[in-house]
């Protein structure tokens, strides 16, 4: 198959074609040739969109999709088409389905059922049994199966010694240890921020402490272990002022923020939208801004959607009791663009194949192509007709956008979304 992308704006900072606007022949899934004003060729399929623009293709550390057990939330296959058609070509699959992915089989079981999408899938194994946090599960086996990583979605571990032994271990195979912090005695029946907001609404309140203790211990015994370390979804000022130290003494720590976490704050919360209820809670405007400038100055080292669908049921309830999630792969791209930069939006969402082992694809002739195709131009309303997924719990809904996703290329692939 060959494919000829037209008038394309390549934002790659590791491309020699770094904000250049060329044409690309793609023949048999690698690029054979970037240049201005290619020739037609008989038989190829030609790419056009306005104001395009292409970059490496994009990557979310954290999905969840439901399959198995939970499949009225997501499918892995519907997944997958959502993740291409908002412009991801890599998604790293939460292991919180039922049952879990705690061994090989269930590792085995999600990466069969992604075989032949243009979306690739990297299963994080669970870091413990049923993710009960107690016992260690079968790392070494996930890991020969392909998982990516592993951690426990949006729980912490208690055990400090687990954690300790965990980073040990995976140290023989270079694996990488993913540990959620929230302190769930100091979160006790918490639904929201601790502060002005959650005083003045009346719901019991989580303080930004429960996370930062967690992460403070978390970096000391990683200070003592050694191995890789991945913070996920951080969200308030203290939080990214202990990474940046540990960083600064070379631990080799890396950290994610969600989305909505640098767009959103815990005002929403005014009208008890439960849309607004996530893990960790939205928090103030003062760490709002914190997490944009740890973006701008590499504290945090990528963004994720965070992406967790949840059903209807689950959410139409009082805000006390309604489950936290938000779907964000359809809104991410647009989302950032409200908030930061083209290129270190780009930036941050490619990143992260790095920390994850996961292969770069420079825009190059010779290359494997994997790409994103989109325009940072225009403005919209994102509404329920952008949303793709299964379940419509987004928190994005109503909120003004910029850009647009054109679809992705990957695998020998291509995946429009018009």
């Amino acid at each position: 198959m060959k494919i000829i992308i037209r008038s394309a704006k390549i934002i790659d900072s590791e491309s020699p074609f770094h904000n250049q606007t060329v044409d690309l022949l793609i023949a048999d899934g690698l690029i054979e040739k970037i240049g201005t004003s290619l020739p037609e060729i008989d038989n190829a399929k030609e790419v056009k969109f306005d104001h395009l623009h292409l970059s490496q293709g994009w990557f979310d550390s954290s999905v969840s999709f439901g399959e198995p057990g939970y499949e009225d939330r997501e499918t892995i296959a519907n997944g997958l088409n959502v993740a291409a058609k908002s412009g991801f070509t890599a998604v790293a699959l939460q292991p919180n389905s039922f049952p879990v992915i705690d061994n090989q089989s269930q590792v085995n079981f999600v990466k069969n059922k992604a075989n032949g999408f243009a979306t690739e899938l990297f299963p994080i194994g669970a870091l413990t049994k049923a993710s009960e946090g107690k016992d260690m599960a079968e790392l070494y086996d996930m890991k020969n199966a392909g998982a990516a990583a592993f951690g426990d979605y949006n729980k912490s571990i208690d055990n400090a010694n687990v954690l300790k032994i965990a980073l040990q271990y995976v140290q023989d195979f270079d694996g990488l240890v993913i540990t959620y912090a929230q302190d769930p005695n100091l979160k006790g029946n918490g639904v929201a921020n601790e502060g002005i907001v959650s005083t003045r609404l009346g719901l019991k309140g989580i303080p930004a402490l429960a996370e930062e203790l967690q992460v403070a211990r978390n970096l000391f015994l990683l200070e003592y272990t050694g191995g890789k370390l991945h913070i996920p979804t951080v969200s308030t000022a203290k939080t990214v002022a202990l990474i940046q130290e540990a960083k600064a003494k070379d631990l080799q720590v890396t950290c994610s923020v969600a989305v909505h976490h640098l767009v959103l704050t815990d005002e929403k919360l005014e009208e008890f939208d439960t849309r607004f209820k996530v893990t960790p809670p939205l928090r103030s405007e003062t760490d709002r801004k914190a997490l944009l400038n740890a973006v701008l100055d590499g504290t945090i080292d990528m963004i994720t959607s965070d992406h967790n669908p949840i059903d209807i049921e689950f959410k139409k309830m009082e805000f006390d009791t309604a489950k936290n999630g938000t779907i964000g792969l359809e809104s991410a791209f647009g989302a950032l663009l409200t908030v930061l930069p083209l290129e270190t939006v780009i930036e941050k969402l490619t990143l992260g194949k790095t920390v994850f082992g996961i292969e770069n694809s420079v825009i190059a002739e010779g290359s494997k192509a994997n790409f994103t195709f989109f325009t940072p131009e225009g403005k919209s309303t994102f509404t329920k007709e952008n949303i793709l997924s299964k379940s419509k719990n987004s928190a994005f809904l109503g909120a003004e956008i910029k850009g647009a996703v054109y679809g992705i290329f990957n695998q020998n692939q291509l995946v429009t979304s018009k």
